[in-house]
């Protein structure tokens, strides 16, 4: 296996276009979580110059039933997309959360859909989607992400932070952010380049702006990147030039079309599916965070310093297609006895779509924070984030011993 390489991630921020998209799309999956636990959304946004546009299959007992939304529920989900954007930060000419048309085009899902996924009589609950779906943990980060993304995330929420604060009021809500890492023996020893373009105020391009605006950004990166990764790091901050116009005024944004951002920064594949606007029956999004449950746990446990997990399923069929574990010669013991260890544990349910639910406890209105920063790597606290939880490494030790 190669071990000394330059490996790169990069991150976007939240109010990049496609991340404005997700937020909106997640926050209608927890609005209707919130309104019927079992509830079925899968709910597209699509976001440009003062346009908001919602498409997509729901399903929810008091909001949506026999074809017809009830009364005050379209104000509502208006309200929530409003709501999205202004927290964010866009009241620009372009992208005024105020002022941007609505159009909102959620209908009923269909009925074939729905006798497949359903539980009867005589079957338990069936996966929402077919698909492979990939899950990855490494040792690099205390959070057990690669660093690479690791940084890229972070100097990003810095900057919101501080601009929501004030902190940095020339800072406008677009951004982006890329770290590339020299690894030897595995391990990253440097950061050889750091890019960061963020949109900013009128100004903030040229002269005594633009150098307080290169300043600050430094500022950030040297507080996130340990000090002894920068040695003779090349760094591009807005390397075009002027970043005024931004967001969905700037470039139009979809729901979906950040899955690497969202997952492992391409340090592991990805089966192809995006998580944000579909309720946790789709394995996409709970087949995804059970498998980075089960990589997580594999290396806390000092199981492996890496892991990769994939897991297969059928459109209606309970059970999983297949469970396989790479630990890319890290592991401590072979691969096939972890996946045999995975497969014994009862309270994994046997990874069917339920098992998975309820072991989790997806079903709750917790989606809106994933969908900026990273699903992975984020810090569990009550309800949220749960398949960043450690508490299987006493399980798989014991399946173990």
């Amino acid at each position: 296996m190669r071990s000394d390489y330059l490996f790169t991630s990069e991150s976007v921020s939240e109010g990049h276009p496609d991340k404005v998209s997700d937020q909106i799309s997640d926050g209608i999956v927890d609005l209707f979580l919130s309104k019927d636990p079992e509830a079925r959304i899968a709910c597209e946004t699509l976001t440009t110059t003062q346009l908001v546009v919602l498409a997509g299959e729901i399903r929810c007992k008091g909001v949506y039933e026999n074809g017809a939304w009830a009364p005050g529920a379209q104000e509502e989900i208006e309200k929530t997309v409003r709501e999205t954007v202004k927290r964010i930060g866009y009241e620009q000419d372009g992208f005024h959360w105020e002022k941007f048309e609505f159009i909102n085009r959620l209908h009923g899902q269909s009925d074939h859909i729905a006798q497949g996924v359903d539980a009867g009589d005589n079957k338990d609950e069936g996966a929402g989607d077919q698909g492979i779906m990939f899950g990855y943990a490494t040792d690099e980060t205390p959070d057990l992400m690669p660093a690479t993304l690791y940084y890229s995330h972070k100097i990003l929420e810095r900057m919101a932070a501080d601009r929501h604060s004030g902190a940095a009021p020339f800072l406008e809500p677009d951004a982006k952010s890329q770290v590339t890492l020299r690894y030897e023996g595995s391990l990253p020893v440097a950061a050889t380049a750091v890019v960061v373009s963020t949109q900013h105020a009128p100004g903030y391009d040229e002269g005594a702006n633009e150098a307080e605006l290169h300043d600050y950004v430094k500022r950030v990166i040297a507080d996130v990147i340990p000090p002894v990764l920068l040695r003779d790091t090349t760094y591009y901050i807005n390397p075009t030039g002027s970043f005024e116009i931004g967001g969905p005024d700037g470039d139009a944004g979809l729901t979906g079309r950040k899955i690497i951002v969202d997952t492992y920064g391409g340090a592991s594949p990805h089966g192809g599916g995006a998580f944000s606007g579909k309720d946790p029956t789709k394995v996409d999004r709970s087949a995804a965070y059970i498998t980075r449950y089960l990589a997580k746990n594999v290396v806390a446990a000092g199981l492996a310093t890496r892991c990769t997990i994939q897991i297969a399923y059928a459109i209606g069929v309970s059970e999983p297609l297949s469970l396989y574990v790479d630990t890319h010669d890290t592991g401590s013991i072979g691969d096939d006895k972890i996946e045999e260890a995975i497969k014994g544990i009862a309270k994994l349910g046997g990874l069917t779509p339920r098992g998975i639910r309820t072991h989790l406890g997806l079903n709750k209105p917790i989606y809106q924070p994933t969908a900026a920063y990273g699903h992975f790597g984020r810090k569990p606290d009550g309800d949220f984030f749960p398949w960043e939880r450690t508490d299987l490494v006493d399980d798989l030790k014991a399946a173990l011993a």
